[in-house]
């Protein structure tokens, strides 16, 4: 057994040198640069200190450096868990002081860590998979909407609250008149600035003819500019005392101490420590499936593979980090994973370089940020979730299939209206009852053959020829106790329907699997078929499946034959051929 699969650091480790690291560093001072003011709003959209974003930025991403495989992966906080954290306190915790609260996103942390690490080492990660993508993007594209709505009193300068879309816009309308008009210019500038700013400069860096990379990198940092355009001015012009601007104000310098805090004190019920794992359980796997997807994007790009399995116990891993370090859940950013990639970080150690950027900027830059308005980081998360809104993916899925868009809409309705957990239970339930249904009702054909061919088509599809004493016929699914039943009823009417047959031929070049209910059905369809004195065969049975058929006695006892391929049943069985249209 290879150490470094379960180390993945060892293995790029072996390489790595002087080139390697200065590219890593690199892309490490930009990731700082923007993580920085990010991990500031991913503590306030959580609704916790400003610090715990530093701190969930240091010891998970320096953990992730170890474990993870991904080279450009950017572990910390996260808007979508972020939210889902505050959603997780507020149902768990109402009325809890700050001290509880940070307790209360210690635990989700831990809970995510263990979740996360067990579903690694049972080498579940393939479960990502049945997070379908109609749900995934209604829930994301929702969830960005709360998010943004849940910022609109920091923009306000008044106090915002609600766990759903619905509850927050109640509570804006009853304190719209509670307006601070200065902390909204401050807010509103900063949106325009942010959100225009990346594309002027980039159109500014063609017209230079500057590389595309650098100029994409250096439109990303713009974060950082409007965070010192924001403390310069209220700090010249006191607007915190002559406005009301909220700002950060203190943050505590120093590092995070590993230990956990004393959960006593508050006596938690039974019902708070469910509430929390419960949380801790959705958290986990939304984090894990988006990481997951963005990690394999960016593999792709550079031909590399990425273990799910090994990526859920480094999150796992990391998520603890978290959680020892003072700090809430973390998963994996899409914008910042993009910024790292472009600035050319090779391996996981750019993370780990970043969590040290991420060290000096809480010994030493945190005085600095005093003055920062609470305003100008809303306008950071806004312009964050906007990109998650994805308009172009749900008109994809309305006009491939209403019935994924129904998922995606209930997911996204759901989470609207009720919060993000009930929106993503619902959207996933809906997607397994659709598969049930789906699944237990398959398509279906009677085959005719293709004139002058050795192929057999759908009747309804195609011209075809018939032979009057036998029914071909295709079941497009695997068999198994849902969709069984279904097969009985469909060969039942056929019977029925065409009284001259006497022989029936099943083709199985799309049946992967035949469990015991389905192999009682076929026993069943056997004997109605001999009772209306007609056989039943088989062509086309795939070699596993065939191989379970023959540890039963069904092969044996059956009425009719196997045939390799339909032609030679056809050639066999039919007679007197005539043409359909």
């Amino acid at each position: 057994m290879q150490i470094d699969k379960f180390i993945p650091c060892l293995r790029w480790a072996r390489t790595y040198n002087k080139k390697t690291f200065i590219d890593d560093s690199m892309a490490a001072i930009v990731i700082a640069t923007i993580m920085i003011p990010q991990s500031l709003a991913y503590a306030l959209l959580a609704g916790l200190p400003p610090q715990l974003g530093l701190y969930a930025s240091i010891l998970p991403l320096l953990i992730y450096a170890f474990i993870g495989s991904s080279s450009a992966l950017s572990v910390g906080p996260f808007a979508i868990s972020s939210i889902m954290t505050a959603t997780a306190l507020s149902v768990a915790l109402p009325a809890a002081s700050v001290e509880e609260l940070i307790a209360g996103a210690i635990v989700l942390a831990l809970s995510s860590g263990v979740l996360l690490l067990l579903f690694g080492c049972l080498r579940l990660g393939f479960l990502n998979n049945f997070l379908s993508f109609p749900v995934v993007t209604g829930f994301i594209s929702a969830s960005a909407v709360v998010i943004a709505t849940s910022q609109l009193g920091n923009l306000l300068g008044i106090d915002v609250e609600g766990e759903n879309l619905i509850a927050l816009l109640h509570s804006v309308s009853l304190q719209v008149h509670n307006v601070n008009l200065p902390t909204l210019i401050i807010g509103v500038c900063a949106f325009v600035f942010l959100y225009f700013f990346p594309k002027l400069f980039i159109r500014f860096a063609g017209k230079m003819q500057w590389p595309q990379h650098i100029s994409n990198i250096l439109a990303k940092a713009s974060p950082v500019l409007a965070i010192i355009i924001s403390i310069v001015l209220v700090a010249q012009f006191d607007l915190q005392q002559q406005y009301r601007i909220a700002v950060i104000g203190d943050i505590p310098t120093g590092l995070p101490t590993l230990s956990l805090p004393d959960f006593q004190q508050w006596q938690w019920t039974i019902d708070t420590w469910k509430k929390l794992i419960t949380s801790a359980a959705l958290i986990s796997i939304i984090g894990f499936v988006s990481a997951v997807s963005v990690a394999q994007s960016f593999a792709a790009k550079r031909r590399q593979y990425i273990n799910p399995n090994q990526e859920a116990i480094a999150l796992g891993m990391a998520n603890l980090g978290a959680g020892l370090s003072g700090a809430f859940p973390i998963s994996a950013s899409l914008s910042r994973s993009a910024v790292s990639f472009n600035a050319g970080a090779k391996t996981p150690a750019a993370g780990a370089l970043t969590a040290i950027g991420m060290i000096l900027a809480t010994l030493f830059l945190t005085p600095a940020l005093f003055y920062l308005p609470i305003a100008t980081l809303a306008a950071m998360i806004l312009v964050a979730v906007i990109s998650l809104i994805d308009i172009a993916a749900m008109k994809r899925t309305f006009a491939y299939s209403h019935k994924d868009f129904s998922a995606l809409a209930l997911t996204a309705v759901l989470t609207l209206v009720m919060g993000v957990e009930v929106g993503l239970l619902g959207g996933v339930l809906l997607s397994i009852a659709w598969h049930l249904y789906w699944s237990s009702h398959p398509h279906t054909a009677v085959l005719g053959k293709l004139p002058g061919t050795e192929h057999f088509r759908n009747i309804k599809r195609h011209e075809t020829e018939l032979a009057d004493n036998m029914i071909s016929f295709r079941f497009d699914a695997s068999l198994y106790f849902a969709n069984a039943r279904f097969l009985e009823s469909q060969v039942n009417q056929l019977i029925a329907d065409y009284p001259k047959a006497r022989h029936f031929v099943l083709m199985c070049s799309s049946i992967n699997d035949i469990d015991v209910s389905a192999l009682e059905s076929l026993m069943t369809i056997d004997q109605s078929l001999r009772n209306a004195d007609m056989c039943f065969h088989l062509s086309e049975v795939k070699g596993p499946v065939l191989d379970r058929l023959k540890q039963s006695r069904f092969i044996d006892d059956m009425s009719g034959n196997l045939y390799v391929s339909h032609f030679q049943a056809w050639n066999e069985l039919a007679n007197n051929p005539i043409d359909v249209t």
